[in-house]
């Protein structure tokens, strides 16, 4: 049994470390998916402007070669904690598979090319698209779901301070490319991508984010700063 991919998608996720851990958590990134050319077609994507919501199907493919074990440690736990690999959302699986609810922002059709922008996504650049499923609100919702290693999210309500000379440099970066990088930036940050066993460290971090790396750190715990974008 085979699948290959119907599409890719473009990100400003540039590596592993700084991508939220689930989807929704960095509402401002948008990301592109372009469907292969055996699958673009307008006819494929037929009503799919209908949804606000899509799953994406996807291939942990940076994760692939490094095999899988039955137990893993969830950061939601502290990293000190084994579970179940089953019992987690690690890309580090019997199959590598994936799965994200994100925002369907525009359906393009163009040049017999189909592209789909969406905002809230949680995958690597040029991640592999296995499929595109609609977001059925009154089943997929369950408002009565319970996972009691997983407790309701939060975030690092502590500020995020831009120095001066980061502050500048993400100016020139919105005034240039039109990206909301500072929000980015933001929500991404207040995710706390530190590893677990590093959280109590105080050192400086750098995120690859588009075209840019972001110098950061986190000075105790009462604010994050963001040094300078390279």
């Amino acid at each position: 049994m085979n699948f290959e991919p119907i599409g890719h998608i473009h990100s400003g996720f540039k590596e592993k470390f700084g991508i939220p851990r689930q989807p929704g958590l960095a509402k401002s990134m948008q990301a592109r998916i372009e469907l292969l050319p055996e699958y673009s077609s307008a006819e494929i994507v037929r009503g799919l402007q209908g949804c606000s919501h899509i799953w994406l199907i996807f291939v942990f493919s940076a994760c692939v070669d490094q095999g899988w074990k039955p137990t893993v440690r969830p950061p939601r736990l502290g990293g000190n904690q084994r579970v179940g690999v089953l019992a987690t959302r690690s890309p580090f699986r019997p199959n590598p598979i994936g799965l994200s609810a994100v925002k369907l922002d525009e359906v393009r059709c163009t040049n017999g090319a189909v592209q789909l922008i969406v905002s809230g996504a949680d995958l690597l650049d040029q991640t592999p698209i296995l499929d595109i499923k609609p977001y059925l609100p009154y089943s997929d919702r369950i408002a009565e779901a319970q996972f009691s290693l997983a407790e309701s999210y939060k975030e690092l309500e502590i500020p995020v301070i831009f120095s001066e000379q980061a502050s500048l440099q993400c100016k020139q970066i919105e005034h240039t490319s039109a990206l909301p990088i500072i929000e980015q930036i933001t929500e991404i940050l207040r995710c706390d991508p530190r590893p677990a066993y590093q959280r109590s460290a105080e050192r400086e971090y750098g995120i690859k984010l588009h075209a840019y790396n972001i110098r950061w750190s986190i000075t105790d715990n009462e604010a994050i700063y963001v040094h300078r974008v390279e």
